[in-house]
Protein backbone atom coordinates (compact mmCIF):
# COMPACT_ATOMS: atom_id res chain seq x y z
CA UNK A 1 0.00 0.00 0.00
CA UNK A 2 1.79 3.31 -0.93
CA UNK A 3 1.42 6.65 1.17
CA UNK A 4 0.59 8.93 -1.75
CA UNK A 5 -1.92 9.30 -3.97
CA UNK A 6 -1.68 10.82 -7.23
CA UNK A 7 -4.19 13.69 -7.94
CA UNK A 8 -4.65 17.35 -9.53
CA UNK A 9 -4.08 20.47 -7.67
CA UNK A 10 -5.24 23.41 -9.05
CA UNK A 11 -2.43 25.72 -10.93
CA UNK A 12 -0.13 22.89 -9.92
CA UNK A 13 -1.83 19.66 -12.35
CA UNK A 14 -0.55 16.27 -11.79
CA UNK A 15 1.05 15.84 -8.17
CA UNK A 16 2.20 13.00 -5.71
CA UNK A 17 0.67 13.85 -2.49
CA UNK A 18 0.97 12.19 1.26
CA UNK A 19 -1.67 10.56 2.59
CA UNK A 20 0.17 9.12 5.74
CA UNK A 21 3.04 11.20 7.73
CA UNK A 22 5.95 10.68 6.65
CA UNK A 23 9.56 11.06 9.03
CA UNK A 24 12.91 11.92 7.15
CA UNK A 25 14.79 9.38 5.81
CA UNK A 26 11.38 7.31 4.99
CA UNK A 27 11.17 5.33 1.80
CA UNK A 28 8.25 6.50 0.21
CA UNK A 29 8.87 3.74 -2.78
CA UNK A 30 10.81 1.90 -4.97
CA UNK A 31 10.22 1.41 -8.76
CA UNK A 32 11.95 -0.29 -11.65
CA UNK A 33 11.79 1.82 -14.71
CA UNK A 34 9.40 1.45 -17.80
CA UNK A 35 12.49 2.24 -19.69
CA UNK A 36 16.09 2.84 -19.15
CA UNK A 37 19.47 3.47 -21.34
CA UNK A 38 22.98 4.00 -20.74
CA UNK A 39 24.01 7.58 -23.04
CA UNK A 40 25.84 6.72 -25.75
CA UNK A 41 28.87 9.21 -24.87
CA UNK A 42 28.83 7.66 -21.11
CA UNK A 43 29.24 3.56 -23.49
CA UNK A 44 31.32 4.81 -26.28
CA UNK A 45 34.01 5.61 -23.66
CA UNK A 46 34.46 2.68 -22.03
CA UNK A 47 32.02 2.72 -18.92
CA UNK A 48 31.42 -0.80 -18.31
CA UNK A 49 27.38 -1.30 -17.57
CA UNK A 50 24.96 -4.06 -17.86
CA UNK A 51 23.06 -3.46 -20.72
CA UNK A 52 19.83 -3.60 -19.00
CA UNK A 53 20.00 -2.46 -15.38
CA UNK A 54 23.24 -0.39 -15.84
CA UNK A 55 25.03 -2.24 -12.62
CA UNK A 56 28.84 -1.74 -13.09
CA UNK A 57 30.71 -4.16 -14.90
CA UNK A 58 34.24 -2.92 -13.68
CA UNK A 59 36.08 -4.53 -10.54
CA UNK A 60 37.15 -1.38 -8.09
CA UNK A 61 40.81 -1.74 -9.65
CA UNK A 62 39.72 -1.84 -12.86
CA UNK A 63 37.82 1.31 -12.56
CA UNK A 64 40.62 3.16 -10.58
CA UNK A 65 42.93 2.11 -12.70
CA UNK A 66 40.79 3.57 -16.08
CA UNK A 67 39.68 6.66 -14.60
CA UNK A 68 43.14 7.68 -13.40
CA UNK A 69 44.46 6.46 -17.10
CA UNK A 70 46.90 4.47 -14.52
CA UNK A 71 47.51 0.68 -15.39
CA UNK A 72 49.70 0.27 -12.60
CA UNK A 73 47.80 1.43 -9.90
CA UNK A 74 47.33 -0.32 -6.38
CA UNK A 75 44.14 -0.80 -4.83
CA UNK A 76 43.95 -1.87 -1.19
CA UNK A 77 40.80 -3.29 0.37
CA UNK A 78 39.84 -4.97 -2.85
CA UNK A 79 38.11 -8.06 -0.67
CA UNK A 80 35.41 -5.18 0.02
CA UNK A 81 34.72 -4.92 -4.23
CA UNK A 82 31.16 -4.34 -4.75
CA UNK A 83 31.57 -6.07 -8.15
CA UNK A 84 32.63 -9.48 -6.62
CA UNK A 85 29.86 -10.76 -5.84
CA UNK A 86 28.35 -10.58 -9.76
CA UNK A 87 31.59 -11.39 -11.15
CA UNK A 88 30.89 -15.29 -11.88
CA UNK A 89 26.92 -14.14 -13.21
CA UNK A 90 28.11 -11.44 -15.94
CA UNK A 91 26.96 -12.70 -19.14
CA UNK A 92 26.29 -11.13 -22.92
CA UNK A 93 24.28 -11.71 -25.85
CA UNK A 94 25.53 -14.29 -27.68
CA UNK A 95 25.21 -12.34 -30.98
CA UNK A 96 25.89 -8.73 -30.22
CA UNK A 97 28.15 -9.27 -27.32
CA UNK A 98 26.18 -6.49 -24.91
CA UNK A 99 27.17 -7.32 -21.63
CA UNK A 100 25.29 -7.97 -18.43
CA UNK A 101 25.55 -8.16 -14.85
CA UNK A 102 23.22 -11.73 -14.82
CA UNK A 103 21.59 -14.37 -16.94
CA UNK A 104 18.28 -12.90 -15.16
CA UNK A 105 19.12 -9.42 -16.32
CA UNK A 106 19.54 -11.16 -20.18
CA UNK A 107 16.73 -12.71 -20.18
CA UNK A 108 14.48 -9.96 -19.13
CA UNK A 109 15.73 -7.49 -21.99
CA UNK A 110 15.33 -10.23 -24.44
CA UNK A 111 12.25 -10.58 -23.19
CA UNK A 112 10.96 -6.87 -23.06
CA UNK A 113 13.28 -5.35 -25.83
CA UNK A 114 16.50 -7.19 -26.96
CA UNK A 115 15.08 -9.47 -29.30
CA UNK A 116 14.41 -6.66 -31.88
CA UNK A 117 16.94 -4.28 -30.83
CA UNK A 118 19.65 -6.68 -31.03
CA UNK A 119 21.96 -5.54 -34.07
CA UNK A 120 24.13 -8.83 -33.83
CA UNK A 121 27.50 -8.44 -36.07
CA UNK A 122 26.45 -4.75 -37.55
CA UNK A 123 26.93 -3.67 -33.51
CA UNK A 124 29.84 -2.02 -34.56
CA UNK A 125 28.69 -1.01 -38.47
CA UNK A 126 28.84 2.68 -38.76
CA UNK A 127 26.54 2.40 -41.68
CA UNK A 128 23.42 0.17 -39.84
CA UNK A 129 20.28 3.23 -39.18
CA UNK A 130 20.89 2.82 -35.90
CA UNK A 131 24.07 3.54 -35.26
CA UNK A 132 23.54 5.98 -37.98
CA UNK A 133 20.68 7.94 -35.74
CA UNK A 134 22.86 7.42 -32.79
CA UNK A 135 26.12 9.12 -34.20
CA UNK A 136 23.33 12.34 -35.21
CA UNK A 137 22.11 12.19 -31.96
CA UNK A 138 25.86 11.94 -30.24
CA UNK A 139 27.15 15.14 -32.14
CA UNK A 140 24.16 17.26 -30.72
CA UNK A 141 23.97 15.84 -27.46
CA UNK A 142 28.21 16.21 -26.64
CA UNK A 143 28.78 15.34 -22.19
CA UNK A 144 27.37 16.43 -20.07
CA UNK A 145 24.64 14.05 -21.17
CA UNK A 146 20.93 14.45 -20.18
CA UNK A 147 19.35 11.99 -22.21
CA UNK A 148 19.85 9.48 -25.52
CA UNK A 149 17.93 8.70 -28.63
CA UNK A 150 18.90 5.28 -27.96
CA UNK A 151 15.92 5.42 -25.50
CA UNK A 152 13.64 5.97 -27.91
CA UNK A 153 15.10 3.33 -30.26
CA UNK A 154 14.75 0.70 -27.06
CA UNK A 155 11.33 1.98 -26.28
CA UNK A 156 10.06 0.89 -29.97
CA UNK A 157 11.80 -2.28 -29.44
CA UNK A 158 9.47 -2.92 -26.61
CA UNK A 159 6.36 -1.78 -28.42
CA UNK A 160 7.46 -3.97 -31.13
CA UNK A 161 7.97 -6.92 -28.66
CA UNK A 162 4.60 -6.25 -26.48
CA UNK A 163 1.76 -8.63 -26.50
CA UNK A 164 -0.54 -6.00 -25.35
CA UNK A 165 -0.39 -2.85 -27.06
CA UNK A 166 -3.10 -0.95 -25.72
CA UNK A 167 -1.75 -0.63 -21.91
CA UNK A 168 1.95 0.03 -23.50
CA UNK A 169 0.12 2.93 -25.37
CA UNK A 170 -1.32 3.83 -22.47
CA UNK A 171 1.34 3.69 -20.11
CA UNK A 172 3.50 5.53 -23.01
CA UNK A 173 0.76 8.20 -22.89
CA UNK A 174 0.63 8.55 -18.99
CA UNK A 175 4.27 10.92 -19.21
CA UNK A 176 3.89 14.47 -20.29
CA UNK A 177 5.13 14.93 -23.94
CA UNK A 178 4.95 18.44 -24.47
CA UNK A 179 7.63 20.47 -26.55
CA UNK A 180 5.56 23.74 -25.90
CA UNK A 181 3.68 25.18 -23.26
CA UNK A 182 1.28 27.34 -24.78
CA UNK A 183 -0.63 28.54 -21.90
CA UNK A 184 2.94 29.93 -20.85
CA UNK A 185 4.23 30.63 -24.30
CA UNK A 186 7.52 28.48 -23.38
CA UNK A 187 9.50 26.27 -25.61
CA UNK A 188 11.83 23.49 -25.25
CA UNK A 189 15.40 24.00 -26.36
CA UNK A 190 15.20 21.81 -28.45
CA UNK A 191 13.10 23.75 -30.72
CA UNK A 192 15.59 26.63 -30.57
CA UNK A 193 17.94 27.96 -33.55
CA UNK A 194 21.13 25.97 -32.55
CA UNK A 195 18.90 22.62 -33.16
CA UNK A 196 16.41 23.12 -35.77
CA UNK A 197 19.06 21.35 -38.58
CA UNK A 198 19.94 18.75 -36.46
CA UNK A 199 16.72 18.06 -35.25
CA UNK A 200 15.54 17.53 -38.79
CA UNK A 201 18.56 15.20 -39.83
CA UNK A 202 17.39 13.58 -36.62
CA UNK A 203 14.28 12.73 -37.96
CA UNK A 204 15.34 11.74 -40.72
CA UNK A 205 17.30 9.15 -39.49
CA UNK A 206 14.91 7.98 -37.39
CA UNK A 207 12.36 7.52 -40.13
CA UNK A 208 15.05 5.83 -41.62
CA UNK A 209 15.53 3.38 -38.68
CA UNK A 210 11.78 2.47 -38.29
CA UNK A 211 10.78 1.89 -41.76
CA UNK A 212 8.20 -0.63 -40.78
CA UNK A 213 3.99 -0.42 -40.74
CA UNK A 214 3.85 -1.12 -37.38
CA UNK A 215 6.08 1.84 -36.68
CA UNK A 216 4.26 4.36 -38.85
CA UNK A 217 1.93 5.84 -35.68
CA UNK A 218 5.82 6.88 -33.94
CA UNK A 219 7.36 8.70 -37.40
CA UNK A 220 5.25 11.16 -38.53
CA UNK A 221 6.99 14.78 -37.73
CA UNK A 222 4.04 15.14 -34.60
CA UNK A 223 4.76 12.01 -33.05
CA UNK A 224 8.65 11.97 -33.34
CA UNK A 225 8.47 15.51 -31.55
CA UNK A 226 6.36 14.22 -29.01
CA UNK A 227 8.47 11.13 -28.55
CA UNK A 228 11.15 13.61 -27.58
CA UNK A 229 9.30 15.91 -25.51
CA UNK A 230 8.36 12.80 -23.76
CA UNK A 231 12.10 11.77 -23.22
CA UNK A 232 12.90 15.82 -22.87
CA UNK A 233 10.57 16.61 -19.99
CA UNK A 234 10.25 13.07 -18.22
CA UNK A 235 13.32 11.30 -18.18
CA UNK A 236 15.38 10.63 -14.75
CA UNK A 237 19.21 11.00 -14.67
CA UNK A 238 20.55 7.49 -13.17
CA UNK A 239 24.08 7.44 -12.11
CA UNK A 240 25.86 4.13 -10.73
CA UNK A 241 29.70 3.96 -9.24
CA UNK A 242 31.87 0.96 -8.28
CA UNK A 243 34.07 3.71 -7.12
CA UNK A 244 31.76 5.45 -5.00
CA UNK A 245 29.98 2.13 -3.55
CA UNK A 246 33.80 0.95 -2.76
CA UNK A 247 34.52 4.20 -0.91
CA UNK A 248 31.80 3.94 1.18
CA UNK A 249 32.47 0.14 2.47
CA UNK A 250 35.58 1.17 3.63
CA UNK A 251 35.18 3.98 5.06
CA UNK A 252 32.65 2.52 7.59
CA UNK A 253 34.93 -0.15 8.39
CA UNK A 254 36.12 -0.33 12.26
CA UNK A 255 39.95 0.77 11.39
CA UNK A 256 42.56 1.85 13.70
CA UNK A 257 43.00 5.96 13.88
CA UNK A 258 46.47 5.38 12.15
CA UNK A 259 45.30 2.99 9.12
CA UNK A 260 41.84 5.04 8.98
CA UNK A 261 44.15 7.98 8.13
CA UNK A 262 45.94 5.74 5.46
CA UNK A 263 42.93 5.39 4.31
CA UNK A 264 41.42 8.85 3.68
CA UNK A 265 44.78 9.66 2.82
CA UNK A 266 44.79 7.30 -0.50
CA UNK A 267 40.98 8.17 -1.23
CA UNK A 268 41.76 11.52 -1.32
CA UNK A 269 44.88 10.69 -3.93
CA UNK A 270 42.76 8.69 -5.93
CA UNK A 271 39.65 11.46 -6.41
CA UNK A 272 43.03 13.89 -7.28
CA UNK A 273 44.01 11.28 -9.63
CA UNK A 274 41.00 10.33 -11.27
CA UNK A 275 39.99 14.03 -11.31
CA UNK A 276 43.05 14.84 -13.42
CA UNK A 277 42.25 12.51 -16.15
CA UNK A 278 38.44 11.85 -16.05
CA UNK A 279 37.14 15.28 -14.87
CA UNK A 280 33.70 15.07 -13.24
CA UNK A 281 32.78 11.98 -15.26
CA UNK A 282 33.18 9.68 -12.89
CA UNK A 283 29.98 7.11 -13.02
CA UNK A 284 28.25 5.16 -15.49
CA UNK A 285 25.26 7.59 -16.53
CA UNK A 286 22.37 7.33 -18.34
CA UNK A 287 18.54 7.73 -18.26
CA UNK A 288 15.20 6.04 -17.35
CA UNK A 289 11.69 6.65 -17.24
CA UNK A 290 9.45 5.94 -13.88
CA UNK A 291 6.26 5.32 -14.55
CA UNK A 292 5.16 6.92 -10.64
CA UNK A 293 8.64 8.86 -10.17
CA UNK A 294 7.35 10.85 -13.46
CA UNK A 295 4.23 11.90 -11.74
CA UNK A 296 6.29 13.96 -9.37
CA UNK A 297 6.26 17.73 -9.74
CA UNK A 298 9.51 20.39 -8.40
CA UNK A 299 10.47 22.37 -5.98
CA UNK A 300 13.48 24.32 -5.57
CA UNK A 301 12.97 23.08 -1.80
CA UNK A 302 12.19 19.31 -2.27
CA UNK A 303 11.07 17.82 0.88
CA UNK A 304 11.77 14.20 -1.43
CA UNK A 305 14.94 13.05 -2.97
CA UNK A 306 15.39 10.46 -5.92
CA UNK A 307 18.65 8.10 -4.84
CA UNK A 308 19.65 4.70 -6.24
CA UNK A 309 21.03 2.68 -3.38
CA UNK A 310 21.22 -0.43 -5.11
CA UNK A 311 24.00 0.68 -8.11
CA UNK A 312 21.32 -0.41 -10.65
CA UNK A 313 18.68 1.37 -12.19
CA UNK A 314 15.90 1.07 -9.41
CA UNK A 315 15.04 4.53 -8.24
CA UNK A 316 13.93 4.58 -4.16
CA UNK A 317 12.38 7.68 -3.70
CA UNK A 318 13.09 9.30 0.42
CA UNK A 319 11.66 11.89 3.20
CA UNK A 320 14.44 14.65 3.12
CA UNK A 321 12.08 16.08 5.90
CA UNK A 322 9.17 15.39 7.89
CA UNK A 323 6.20 15.01 5.36
CA UNK A 324 2.00 15.61 6.46
CA UNK A 325 -0.88 14.03 5.20
CA UNK A 326 -2.49 16.23 2.35
CA UNK A 327 1.60 17.36 2.08
CA UNK A 328 2.67 17.49 -1.75
CA UNK A 329 5.54 15.51 -2.19
CA UNK A 330 8.29 17.39 -4.53
CA UNK A 331 11.56 16.63 -5.39
CA UNK A 332 13.84 19.05 -7.38
CA UNK A 333 14.62 18.17 -11.41
CA UNK A 334 18.14 20.49 -10.69
CA UNK A 335 20.99 19.32 -9.29
CA UNK A 336 22.62 20.76 -5.99
CA UNK A 337 25.05 23.10 -8.07
CA UNK A 338 21.80 24.16 -10.06
CA UNK A 339 20.13 25.21 -6.84
CA UNK A 340 22.37 27.36 -5.78
CA UNK A 341 22.14 29.69 -8.39
CA UNK A 342 20.17 32.65 -8.77
CA UNK A 343 15.69 32.45 -9.12
CA UNK A 344 16.78 33.74 -13.03
CA UNK A 345 19.12 30.91 -13.69
CA UNK A 346 16.83 28.52 -11.88
CA UNK A 347 13.88 29.37 -13.86
CA UNK A 348 16.11 29.42 -17.03
CA UNK A 349 17.08 26.14 -16.95
CA UNK A 350 13.35 24.80 -15.88
CA UNK A 351 12.03 26.77 -18.74
CA UNK A 352 14.30 25.04 -21.08
CA UNK A 353 14.22 21.44 -20.07
CA UNK A 354 10.82 21.30 -18.32
CA UNK A 355 9.28 24.11 -20.29
CA UNK A 356 7.40 25.30 -17.24
CA UNK A 357 7.99 28.52 -15.19
CA UNK A 358 8.50 27.64 -10.92
CA UNK A 359 6.31 29.10 -8.90
CA UNK A 360 7.84 27.02 -5.36
CA UNK A 361 8.24 29.04 -1.98
CA UNK A 362 11.54 29.47 -2.69
CA UNK A 363 11.14 31.06 -6.40
CA UNK A 364 8.21 33.14 -4.62
CA UNK A 365 10.62 34.17 -2.08
CA UNK A 366 13.07 35.46 -4.52
CA UNK A 367 10.93 37.15 -6.88
CA UNK A 368 12.14 40.72 -6.28
CA UNK A 369 15.83 39.45 -7.22
CA UNK A 370 17.21 41.15 -9.70
CA UNK A 371 17.50 38.55 -12.92
CA UNK A 372 20.89 38.17 -13.27
CA UNK A 373 22.53 35.40 -14.07
CA UNK A 374 24.78 33.19 -12.17
CA UNK A 375 28.13 33.23 -12.96
CA UNK A 376 28.93 29.57 -13.39
CA UNK A 377 25.66 29.73 -15.36
CA UNK A 378 27.54 32.18 -17.88
CA UNK A 379 30.40 30.16 -17.88
CA UNK A 380 27.76 27.32 -18.85
CA UNK A 381 26.34 28.99 -21.40
CA UNK A 382 30.11 30.34 -23.09
CA UNK A 383 30.66 26.85 -23.28
CA UNK A 384 27.43 25.67 -24.92
CA UNK A 385 27.70 28.65 -27.66
CA UNK A 386 31.11 27.05 -28.92
CA UNK A 387 29.92 23.73 -28.71
CA UNK A 388 27.47 24.95 -31.28
CA UNK A 389 29.69 26.71 -33.52
CA UNK A 390 31.64 24.03 -33.54
CA UNK A 391 29.19 21.43 -34.27
CA UNK A 392 27.97 23.90 -37.06
CA UNK A 393 32.01 23.68 -38.81
CA UNK A 394 31.38 20.19 -38.67
CA UNK A 395 28.15 19.97 -39.80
Amino acid sequence: MYAFEIKEIPGRGRAMVSTKSLNTDDIIFEEEPFVSCQFSWNAAYGYAACDHCMRPLETITENIRRLANQPGLEVPLTEYDPTAQWLKQFTSCSKCRVRYCSEECRIEALKRYHRIACLGSYRNDNSHPINKLNEIWKKMHYPPETGTIQLLVRLLAMYQESNNKKEFLENLQSFQSLVINKEQRIYHKMLGENFERQMEQLYVAFCEAFQGEEFSMFTTPEAFKALMGLMGTNSQGIATSVLAEWVKKVTELPLPETDKNKLDEYIDDIYHKVGEFAGEFLNNEGSGLYLLQSKINHSCLPNAQVTFPYSNDIVVLKALQPIQVGEEICISYLDEGQLERSRHSRQKILKENYIFVCECFKCQREANDPDETSEEEYDDDEMDMDAAEDNGMNN
